[in-house]
């Protein structure tokens, strides 16, 4: 790859991780006025009331800073968790680091602290809750009968057969005292406010960090479907399986849904999505002359598929160009899923952008980034891989060859021998993936 390719595209990536970063997206959307706390178009008479703050996710240290520089002295108590090696020096807000993607013991603890802050809060307090991607995973406070073991194993068979965040998160939050919609209970009647930042595909509420302060649109009926479609059901911790069953026969409870009077006093807002992401990256193209297109913010389906879709998107628009044409910055954004069929290190990010630079082999002035915005692209240290026409001969001539490396999952290894892997280290925000084209006429 160009080194100038390799470089536009970190400076238009880091422009889409600059625009959602937490902590500007909190101060953009709240602040203080004549002791008063405004948050979009709602306001909250400071005065002497308890300002409780809890919240979890990878990017939950920035935002609780935030908060911290708008109150300060203000905030009674708080408790933030946060993946390990996410967390930044406090004051006001007491942090926890958990294990994430697996939950332990640090976070299960920490989860039932906030709990029991949520239930101390009274009528004329106020609730600030901070929700980033990875809370689901951070706060595992588990029904009676569930344990934490049992929540491992659950949430690895679901990631391992690549069920969508949608589908990890129904299931999880039926497993939770904490998230579906729980939280906000714990609160009530204490009026609440909720600040998310988007990590899944749609931004819907009820999946981010596995809603904890929203309606949960989630059944446990639904949630046996989705283990039974995946084939995981008899692999289940037998006492998740039976609180599946109880739930969804309608012996439990189900978990909070939208007519419940608990969300009177809960106001959410949405601060940070993949979109706003692609459109300052998009702006950060045009400067660079790049003559930018958005093509989805809402990607899913099989990692390998799309890459090769979006590849084949990208060798088309470059021979639609010609010569003195602007060259195109094609963006996308949203969340594959990659089937783990063998045992070595990598994520959907460093999948696509091999099987990309399969495509590409031969073609010369397309360039391709695929990265995770949180700069951690499955269970490995690199935000995901650059990709280009050059990728495949740089590999030949160190006697790499790809497919070995696709057939165990192992693009890690084979793009930080190509030196194509891209490591950013921890964002501190997590909106999904981000993938970015540089087309140039041929």
């Amino acid at each position: 790859m160009q080194p100038e390719y390799q470089k536009e595209l970190r400076t238009i990536l880091d422009a889409a991780l600059a625009a959602v970063a937490p902590d500007g997206a909190l101060a953009r959307h709240v602040r203080v006025q004549d002791d008063h706390l405004l948050v979009s178009d709602r306001k909250y008479a400071l005065g002497s009331r308890r300002l409780l703050v809890v919240g979890a996710g990878k990017g939950a240290a920035p935002m609780a800073a935030a908060l911290e520089i708008l109150l300060g002295k203000r905030i009674t108590q708080g408790q933030i968790i946060v993946k390990e090696g996410h967390g930044l020096p406090l004051k006001h807000i007491r942090i926890v680091e958990a294990s994430h993607p697996m939950p332990d013991e640090r976070g299960e603890h920490a989860t039932h602290e906030m709990l029991r802050m949520a239930h101390s809060a009274q009528k004329d307090d106020l609730v600030i809750c901070l929700v980033t991607g990875g809370a689901s995973a951070l706060t595992p406070a588990l029904a009676e009968g569930i344990t934490l073991a049992d929540m491992r194993r659950t949430t690895e068979l679901l990631l391992k057969c690549s069920a969508t965040i949608h589908e990890v998160n129904a299931v999880r939050k039926h497993l939770s005292v904490y998230t579906g919609g729980r939280l906000a209970a714990a609160a009530a009647p204490a009026p609440m406010v909720a600040l998310l930042v988007s990590d899944v595909v749609g931004d819907n509420l009820d999946v981010i960090g596995s809603g904890p302060t929203v309606p949960d649109a989630s059944t446990f009926a639904q949630c046996l479907e989705i283990t039974e479609r995946f084939g995981i059901r008899d692999q289940l911790p037998q006492p998740v399986l039976q609180r599946l069953t109880d739930g969804a026969a309608g012996v439990i409870a189900e978990t909070p849904k939208a007519d419940d009077p608990i969300f009177a006093q809960v106001q959410t807002e949405l601060i940070a999505t993949n979109k706003q992401a692609l459109e300052a990256a998009a702006k950060v193209a045009k400067t660079l002359g790049y003559a930018p297109r958005i093509l989805t913010t809402s990607l899913s389906g099989d990692s390998r598929t799309r890459a090769l879709e979006l590849t084949e998107q990208a060798c088309q628009a470059a021979d639609t160009l010609k010569s003195g044409d602007a060259p195109l910055c094609l963006l996308f954004g949203g969340e594959t899923t990659l089937n783990v069929r063998g045992t070595g290190m990598g994520g959907r990010n460093q999948e696509m952008a091999v099987v990309a630079a399969g495509r590409l082999r031969g073609r010369k002035g397309i360039a391709a980034v695929f990265a995770d915005t949180d700069g951690t692209d499955g269970p490995t240290d690199a935000a995901g891989g650059f990709a280009s026409g050059s990728t495949l001969d740089a590999a030949a001539k160190l006697g790499l060859d790809p497919q070995p490396y696709l057939d165990n999952n192992d693009c890690y290894n084979f793009l930080d021998k190509c030196g194509h892997l891209l490591v950013t280290g921890p964002t501190l925000t997590n909106v999904t993936g981000v993938g970015i084209f540089l087309v140039h006429p041929q």
